[in-house]
């Protein structure tokens, strides 16, 4: 019984994507450079933060490939961080690029690492807008998170403004996300 049950949910798990009509393009596809260090994520979590690169944005898989390495390069490089900082990002393509992924504390708002995902759009979106297909991919995004069990289904969404001293996610994104189910003041 046990592992008819164990298999039960790793099918749903598995399928999870399918379900929401998610892409992810893994670390592995877009060429990613391995994480120096990985510190595990809790599941269950109450938060998900949204930011922006405050980059380039990119609108096809080959732009948007090349902003995820430049990203990555900065990160690890310029700031010494262990990996993208980032759990996911969402291109102007409208798919989702694995950033650490799930699972794997990112580094993305400080004291919120540890009880939050972190999910970046790529751009800066002071000047740039979100498409109609970033927003529904976010939201499956977050819907497979819940499914997964990463973050609970009652979780609150913030901006990356509410839980830092910055200007992120942009006012274009912000003023998006202010009207999603889960968003809190």
């Amino acid at each position: 019984m046990v592992s008819k049950a164990l298999f039960s949910l790793l099918a749903v798990l598995f399928c999870a994507q399918a379900v929401f009509g998610l892409t992810i393009i893994s670390k592995a596809e877009w060429g990613g450079a391995p994480a120096t260090s990985k510190t595990s994520l809790a599941n269950g979590l109450a938060y998900a933060v949204i930011h922006h690169t405050a980059g380039a944005y990119c609108s096809t898989k080959s732009a948007c490939i090349q902003q995820m390495k430049n990203i990555q390069s900065y990160h690890q490089k310029t700031l010494g961080w262990a990996d993208i900082g980032y759990n996911f990002l969402i291109g102007g393509d409208g798919n989702v690029y694995e950033g650490r992924g799930w699972n794997v504390m990112g580094a993305h708002a400080t004291n919120w690492n540890s009880k939050s995902i972190g999910i970046s759009f790529m751009g800066n979106y002071n000047n740039d807008r979100p498409t109609a297909a970033q927003i529904s991919v976010a939201k499956s995004l977050l819907a497979t998170a819940v499914s997964r069990g990463q973050i609970k289904s009652g979780y609150i969404l913030y901006g990356h403004r509410q839980v830092g001293s910055t200007e992120c996610p942009g006012t274009n994104l912000w003023n998006e996300i202010r009207t999603w189910p889960n968003w809190k003041a």
